[in-house]
């Protein structure tokens, strides 16, 4: 299988941290149980996983009897005796999941596998001066994943060690540059960190989100991977918030409209282009009478659906994007995150996103999706970017803003878990998957 086409289902990469397989220097069988159950469990859900597993204690006892015999050993012997530990543990999650693993163990990561079918595949520790939180990053760069979750015994990292200091305090959201301020840059041997300081250099530079969770709390990792709200430190290349979408449409001088584009005037024509068609379908095929365009921007979508005879108003997070709104707008947009919408509800008959689930975090995915069906008395309509959209992504490349970049099925099985929709499969026109991926809900009387 190519890379590209990981693309249509990009595999989510799981490091095991050698302290959930081997605490003590004994297998923890237990977790080892509900580890294959859980990951049996979603691969019938149709996703794929890497699992990169660590030494665990089992590297530390030989590090340590060869330290009693000889003294001091060297950074090398030292990363060796942990890669293989890792190589034994790996090769002990291989035999749990022979059935739906890949029949071969990767140890040197430069020999990519070229046709993959099976659902899970296992990874483990290669050549000395790296972790396996390095391997794991490797594959999401090599495979297309666009998720690394850090399997550790805690639930958060912490501002300091919370085994030496009561006063610890679990961090919930961490960029890539705060990350290095309490792990550092270098690796060494044996290192206790949450997340290893070299991985952590590339992940940054290839924009990855990294979740650092508990590995025991398997009810906590069923809500990462279905969009729920879970206990865990996120590290993202930069801080997802209001500041952020405001950097989007300002920037150093009030009123300056600065997406990064070569030919602004022309970015802006085909801006206004696309939102009167959108406008025209929405109005030919839905009829709304009164509709709310949640993450609406400069408000053109309901600028002309306003022009179309429709009551339709706007929110959004971003102050600057709606201070460049046309003026005969304004009166109708407002500030407002789309996980606490202000309206009362079934207040609107038509609830739309266009580009927005995408760029929120898997923590807040359903809450925003619960607040679009509540405030709406018929349809909502999402347009989401999915891995099926490859024209957007062989033209644009990645963007780092997309946190939750997931196949169109993970959102068909996220909207069928809510009772009160039905997923309607006609109802709005569409483009072929290849450019775009949208669904039209409708509520239940």
């Amino acid at each position: 299988m190519t890379k590209l086409s990981f693309l249509k289902n990009p595999p989510i990469i799981i490091s095991v941290g050698g302290s959930l397989i081997v605490p003590n220097g004994g297998i923890d069988t237990k977790f080892l149980s509900k580890f294959n159950e859980f990951i049996r469990k979603h691969v019938k859900k149709g996703r794929r996983f890497f699992i990169v597993a660590g030494g665990g204690k089992t590297a530390r006892h030989y590090r340590d009897a060869g330290k009693d015999v000889i003294g001091d050993l060297t950074d090398e012997d030292l990363d060796w005796l942990g890669i293989h530990s890792t190589r034994l543990n790996a090769h002990l999650l291989r035999t749990i999941f022979k059935d739906i693993a890949h029949p071969r163990i990767i140890e040197n990561y430069d020999k990519k596998i070229a046709r993959l079918k099976e659902p899970v595949v296992i990874g483990a520790g290669w050549k000395p001066g790296w972790s396996t939180d390095y391997d794991a990053v490797i594959l999401a760069r090599d495979y297309g994943g666009k998720l690394v979750i850090n399997l550790t015994n805690t639930d958060w990292v912490y501002d300091k060690d919370p085994r030496k200091y009561k006063d610890a305090k679990p961090i919930k959201r961490l960029t890539w540059e705060e990350m290095e301020k309490i792990v550092g840059t270098e690796w060494k041997p044996g290192i206790n960190a949450p997340f290893d300081p070299v991985a952590a250099q590339l992940a940054k530079k290839l924009g990855l989100t990294v979740i650092v969770t508990n590995g025991h709390n398997f009810k906590n990792l069923d809500k990462i991977l279905e969009g729920e709200a879970f206990k865990g430190t996120v590290i993202m290349p930069f801080k997802i918030d209001a500041s952020f979408y405001d950097r989007d449409y300002y920037m150093g001088k009030k009123g300056e409209y600065t997406y990064a584009h070569k030919k602004p005037f022309i970015h802006k024509i085909t801006q206004h282009l696309a939102n009167i068609y959108r406008a025209i379908i929405i109005k030919l095929y839905l009829k709304p009478k009164k509709c709310l365009d949640v993450g609406c921007g400069t408000g053109l979508l309901v600028k002309y659906l306003r022009k179309l005879g429709v009551d339709a108003y706007g929110v959004e997070i971003s102050k600057h994007a709606l201070e460049l709104a046309p003026e005969e707008v304004k009166p109708f947009l407002s500030k407002a995150d789309i996980t606490r919408l202000p309206f009362e509800d079934n207040s609107f008959d038509l609830v739309l996103t266009f580009d927005v689930l995408e760029h929120l975090e898997r923590s807040k995915i359903k809450k925003a999706v619960k607040e679009t069906i509540r405030v709406s008395s018929k349809y909502i309509l999402h347009k989401i970017y999915t891995t099926e959209n490859l024209w957007i992504t062989l033209t644009h490349g990645h963007d780092p803003s997309h946190l939750s970049v997931f196949p169109k099925k993970f959102w068909q099985n996220l909207f069928n878990s809510f009772e009160e929709i039905t997923v309607l499969k006609k109802g709005v026109f569409k483009l072929p998957s290849f450019f775009e991926t949208i669904f039209l809900l409708k509520k239940k009387v």
